[in-house]
């Protein structure tokens, strides 16, 4: 079953050399995402914190329309490629 992808947010951090990685691994796919920066946004920090568990970036939350959001933690190219049908 197809799932169609509604939204893509990388929660990132400005120091964090495989956010950044991230960051140009999905401009070059041409995934639009939202970038959200834990270290300039505690909110978001705290939100990203309760959605998974985690305290280190990446975390990439990958929305989509009739299902519930998957979280790819860390930059994990092949994960992101199958969740989000890219090679």
């Amino acid at each position: 079953m197809s799932r169609k992808v509604k939204e893509v947010t990388l929660y990132a951090t400005l120091s964090c050399p495989y956010c950044k990685m991230e960051k140009a691994w999905l401009d070059n796919k041409g995934v639009k995402h939202k970038l959200v920066f834990v270290d300039l946004n505690p909110y978001e920090a705290k939100k990203m914190v309760e959605k998974t568990g985690q305290m280190g970036v990446p975390v990439t939350e990958i929305s989509f329309e009739q299902k519930n959001p998957e979280f790819v933690i860390g930059f994990d190219q092949h994960k992101l490629s199958e969740v989000l049908g890219v090679s």
